[in-house]
């Protein structure tokens, strides 16, 4: 069992930045790839970033050249910089770890003002 726990949310004007973390109880070198997610209100989860094992990186088109996923295996830690923030970014941010099972952290809310 491996839990993920995410924090780095807040409140933050248009066009401001964040960096969410998601630490996991152990090590996550083992897993074939981890991502984020987002929620809003009354929408289903949608892929935001997965980065691979291999440090290979993807992205949803709307969030390709303000966001950035990255991994540091050495503190177990998923991270996604989140630059040029818009309203429509606001979500609950969701990480998720992928080998033989599927885990997934609580969430942590971003809100981006106008």
């Amino acid at each position: 069992q491996v839990q993920l726990a995410e924090s780095g949310g807040g409140l933050v004007q248009a066009g401001g930045s964040l960096r969410l973390s998601c630490a996991a109880s152990r090590n996550i070198f083992g897993f074939n790839y981890m991502g984020w997610y987002r929620q809003a209100p009354g929408s289903p989860r949608d892929l935001v970033a997965t980065i691979t094992s291999s440090d290979s990186t993807n992205y949803v088109d709307s969030v390709k050249g303000r966001f950035t996923i990255s991994r540091d295996n050495a503190k177990n830690t998923l991270y996604l910089q989140m630059n040029s923030l818009k309203p429509e970014d606001t979500a609950v941010y969701y990480c998720n770890a992928v080998g033989v099972r599927s885990f997934w952290g609580q969430g942590t809310q971003v809100t981006v003002s106008s």
